[in-house]
């Protein structure tokens, strides 16, 4: 079984891989919103996303997706209405996330 110490760098190593295929700088921003703005829905995603770049809300689901599943650094919560999910930075990441992509 693996350390927690052994778990964040298997982590780090695929976050790093993640942003360093972001040729367009969308996953760097998409992150810094989570860590500006804490928890956000894909929609509230793709809405401020869009003000900077031309991305589809299919796209920034399958981000969203990503980051949560295969990276592990997203907390997914239903809200109260039970109709959207609703995602954040889980709190052990936050510094390594603000690390990689630059504090906001």
């Amino acid at each position: 079984m693996r350390s927690p110490h052994e778990i964040k760098a298997v982590i780090e190593g695929r976050l790093r891989m993640y942003l360093s295929r972001d040729q367009t700088g969308v996953r760097h921003a998409m992150l810094k919103l989570f860590l500006k703005i804490k928890t956000l829905t894909i929609a509230k995603i793709c809405e401020l996303l869009n003000r900077r770049f031309k991305i589809s809300y299919h796209s920034v689901a399958a981000m969203v997706g990503i980051i949560a599943s295969r990276i592990g650094i997203l907390h997914v919560m239903k809200n109260k209405e039970g109709t959207h999910s609703v995602y954040q930075i889980k709190e052990q990441y936050a510094d390594l996330v603000a690390g990689i992509v630059g504090a906001v």
